[in-house]
């Protein structure tokens, strides 16, 4: 009997590998098409529920914050790293309109002038561009979606007493020592699960990531402190 496979065999191997290409390709558009749905469902949702109770600016801007970009930031499991960079455009196209229109009020409501929103959403494509490690993504946005979310909370809550300004921008001790230590739960969580790093080098990241949270004026937080995770993890793997 000849080792070769038959035509039948070849035909049969090829629709198969036709079917399972197929089969993927449709799963990914799905992926693709419910994360844009999902992200437009929080917010139209984080919206009309602002509208409904009226809660305070800053609290249901960072709720937004923390939810939508602890999503954005999983993406890399279940979207491709062209997607992100298309969708990361996409947003910030979307978030233009909706600031100069004044249409997502939720995520706008902040008195002081700022262009976070915007500088989170470069970020997303950034990021998939300067690395396609999922769990680097992953870390580098959720310091500012749960560091800089919970900081924001915790601050706006509790650090009355202790507020200072930096470069003309109202902070607080209590408010940048949540982003220290929920920056750092992070980054130990990553060298736990997927890749051990010296720890001091994870608390001088911690630590820059909370002084760039503090002088990033208009936003430019959201830009710069998880373009310096992702930078430095990658150093550090």
């Amino acid at each position: 009997m000849s080792l070769s496979c038959t035509e039948t065999e070849k035909s049969t191997v090829i629709i198969l590998t036709n079917y399972i290409s197929d089969k993927m390709a449709y799963n990914l558009k799905m992926a693709f098409i419910f994360t844009v749905i999902a992200v437009g469902l929080l917010l139209v949702g984080s919206e009309l529920f602002w509208r409904h109770f009226g809660l305070h600016g800053e609290f249901s801007r960072k709720f937004v914050h923390i939810t939508v970009g602890s999503f954005v930031a999983f993406w890399p499991f279940f979207l491709s790293w062209g997607e992100i960079e298309v969708l990361s455009l996409a947003f910030l196209v979307v978030i233009g309109i909706s600031k100069y229109l004044n249409v997502f009020k939720v995520i706008h409501s902040v008195q002081r002038p700022t262009f976070g929103e915007l500088f989170f959403a470069l970020a997303v494509g950034v990021i998939a561009v300067m690395t396609h490690d999922k769990h680097i993504y992953t870390v580098a946005l959720l310091q500012m979606s749960l560091a800089d979310g919970l900081a924001a909370v915790v601050g706006t809550r509790f650090g009355h007493t202790t507020r200072y300004h930096v470069v003309g921008q109202a902070k607080s001790v209590v408010g940048s020592l949540t982003f220290l230590v929920v920056s750092l739960a992070i980054l130990i969580a990553y060298s736990g699960i997927v890749q051990p790093v010296n720890l001091g080098v994870l608390g001088g990241i911690a630590i820059l990531a909370t002084i760039i949270e503090n002088i990033g004026v208009q936003g430019l937080d959201n830009l710069l402190v998880p373009v310096l995770a992702a930078w430095l993890l990658a150093l550090a793997a």
